[in-house]
This record gives C-alpha cells, structure tokens and sequence, in this order.
C-alpha cells in the first residue's frame, strides 16, 4: 500500500495524560471514563471517543462521496457512532462499534445501501474488519430491515 498520509499523535501519561498531535491541530487532556473508574467530572476525553469521531468522519466520507457517484442526496445526513470498550472473556480488553445512519433525503434501501458500500470502502471499516464487531443501522433499524421497507 502506498500511504497518502500520516498522522503523528504523542501521549504522555496514558489514560489519565495529555495528547497532542504533532501539527498542533489537536491538542488536550485525557481522563478515564467514570464508568470505567475514572473520578467524577474529568475533564479530558478519552480514546473511545476519539475513535467514534475518527470513525465516523471517515465513515460518513466514504458514504458520501458513493452517494455523490450514485447522484443520491446524501446532504443533511449524519453518523451517530458508538464505541463500546470491555473485556474480551479472554484476559484482554476489546472494543464494539455500532454506526448509525439518519439521512433525510434518502429511501431507508438506498440508506442501507450506500451504508453497506461505505463500509466495504472506509478505511476504518477495513483497518477493523474480523477484529471488531460493527453494526450498522438505518435509523436503527439493520440494513436488512431497512432494505424491507
């Protein structure tokens, strides 16, 4: 593979540290979760929700460039991700991802269908593909079911 880009992040302190990239565009402190036992009101983020953003961006790029190539309307749409962090049953911890889809101008078989080819072309979706579970839905109904109506 021939890479395009590279972004360059650098963390200190993990979890409970500070993250910058090495352009300077992003910058900021980083907290665990009270769900996972981090204090009340930390005032970072932490990786999960970096990559539900990151997902979703690159995701809905994907989705809407196939819909620009299949002169589908596609504007005013929007990527609801949802990243799930827990123990694999194994010793380890992994990660679950759900995408969700409203597009307003779009017939729920279209939605599902341009969800289904975005996935198959996000680099995401293929950096993660057999390694994490990702579901995808339509308004929160599965592809299949969207496919239906």
């Amino acid at each position: 593979m021939k890479t395009l880009y590279t972004a360059v992040a650098i963390v200190e302190g993990g979890r409970q540290g500070h993250g910058r990239t090495s352009d300077g565009r992003l910058e900021g402190d980083l907290s665990v979760p009270e769900d996972m036992g981090g204090g009340r009101g930390g005032v970072g983020t932490n990786p999960e929700q970096l990559f539900a953003v990151g997902y979703a961006a690159c995701f809905q790029s994907a989705l809407l460039n196939v819909a620009s190539g299949r002169k589908l309307d596609a504007s005013d749409s929007r990527i609801t991700s949802r990243v799930g962090l827990g123990p694999t049953g194994h010793g380890g911890m992994g990660l679950t991802v759900a995408l969700d889809l409203h597009a307003p101008h779009l017939s729920p078989t279209e939605a599902a269908d341009l969800m289904a080819r975005a996935h198959e072309l996000c680099p995401y979706s293929n950096a993660t593909r057999g390694n994490i579970d990702v579901n995808l839905t339509v308004d929160g109904a599965s592809l299949e079911d969207s496919r239906a109506t």
